[in-house]
């Protein structure tokens, strides 16, 4: 090999970007940069867009969270009303646990002035405010005006005896206050405008709703373009809601208040999408390790003896909206054939007003390839699908990697 050559081309994986993404940390869990081209993209979309024209081999795609749900975008993609992506079937699952930051840069006056006073405020800012908070558009009608009615009572003199003191009343068990998470590093009082991503300010609202109410919010394509716009904003007001490993990739930038997600197993899963006419060997062997082996709790010679739920399959299907019990003939065919439904979601299907593509997620694995018996019982719900659904089509199936 003359000096010159690099050897052959990696094979390139579409991600979510910019780079310190949470896509892009879950891309690289499973698809190593040794191996692998990492490439970014700005959207969802485009993601899609770059495996079907065979760009790149395959896709990491962010489909559901554990706090805030399906992510609308990766299923509109493939609800593929337009037929832009035929070829595309899903392969893969990978779950990352997600931890929220707040970033932006500290209040000037932090970095010139030394103070003892702890940091107070529900902004948490340096000092704490006499000035009460003024109203905004965001507030009921009145919210800020109504007051409790006075009300006159008259005082009766009351004859006790001096034997049996009048007992005091009952104080009421006091409501224990919702935990809020994360808590302010720095003060907070400097900042007017927070980006991130839709899913991130899902994940985050009571952290928001607590320290930041009334900031504004505006959503970015992901997390890391977050935290690039508000590490741009040359007056220091802006924050981002975005993975830690932002704060080193963007200059400026430090950790105003760390953990701040409603919940600490807080975890987002991800599918891997790819050309149905692809090379399997080509994608990393973890896909197809089920997770109880990478913890040991299964060998790999027992792979053969897998029963059916360690796979998942995906499928979507509209239905005869004016025929009663559709919905309900499709689903029966899962229950008939013994199939667990792990999830359902539907999107409008655009064909009519209020009508509706369905997305069934269940435990089995392809028909044929299996020699327990379950790809025969998938076999069976897709041919009772066939005659109760209006149009249906399989999505993938791949193996499961978290119970």
């Amino acid at each position: 090999m003359a000096s010159g050559d690099q050897g052959p081309a990696r094979p390139k994986v579409a991600f979510l970007g910019p780079t310190s993404s949470y896509s892009h940390q879950a891309t690289k869990s499973v698809f190593p940069d040794d191996t692998w081209e990492l490439s970014p993209t700005v959207t969802i979309k485009d993601i899609f867009d770059v495996v079907q024209s065979g760009e790149v081999k395959a896709g990491v795609v962010p489909f559901e969270n554990s706090t805030h749900g399906i992510v609308t975008f990766t299923l509109d993609a493939l609800a593929d009303r337009k037929g832009l992506y035929s070829n595309l079937i899903v392969t893969g699952e990978i779950y990352l646990d997600v931890h929220h930051f707040l970033l932006g840069r500290p209040k000037q006056a932090e970095a010139t002035e030394e103070s003892d006073e702890p940091v107070e405020g529900a902004a948490g800012s340096g000092k704490s405010t006499e000035e009460p908070p003024k109203a905004t558009t965001e507030e009921q009608p009145g919210s800020a005006e109504v007051l409790p009615e006075a009300v006159e009572t008259k005082s009766e003199p009351t004859t006790t005896s001096e034997s049996e003191p009048e007992p005091e009343p009952e104080e009421a068990p006091a409501q224990a206050p919702v935990p809020v998470p994360g808590q302010p590093l720095h003060s907070l009082a400097h900042i007017t405008r927070i980006y991130s991503h839709p899913q991130a300010f899902g994940q985050t609202s009571l952290f928001v709703s607590t320290h930041l109410p009334g900031v504004e919010t505006v959503e970015t394509s992901s997390t890391s373009r977050a935290a690039q716009l508000a590490a741009a904003d040359p007056t220091g007001c802006s924050a981002a809601i975005a993975g830690e490993l932002n704060a080193s990739a963007n200059p400026g930038l430090v950790v105003l208040a760390p953990n701040i997600q409603d919940r600490d197993d807080n975890t987002t899963r991800f599918l891997v999408v790819f050309r149905e006419d692809g090379d399997v060997d080509v994608l990393p062997h973890d896909l197809y390790v089920p997770y109880a082996a990478r913890k040991g709790d299964l060998t790999l010679e027992e792979l053969t003896g897998l029963q059916r739920s360690m796979f998942k399959s995906l499928m979507r299907f509209t239905v005869p909206h004016d025929k009663p019990g559709a919905l309900a003939d499709v689903l029966d065919c899962f229950r008939a054939a013994e199939l667990n439904l792990t999830s359902i979601n539907s999107l409008p299907s655009l064909e009519r007003p209020f009508r509706y593509m369905f997305f069934v997620e269940f435990e089995g694995d392809r028909p044929g390839r299996r020699t327990d018996g379950s790809g025969d019982k998938v076999m069976a719900a897709y041919e009772g699908i066939a005659k109760a659904a209006k149009d249906w089509k399989k999505l993938g199936t791949w193996m499961k990697q978290r119970d």
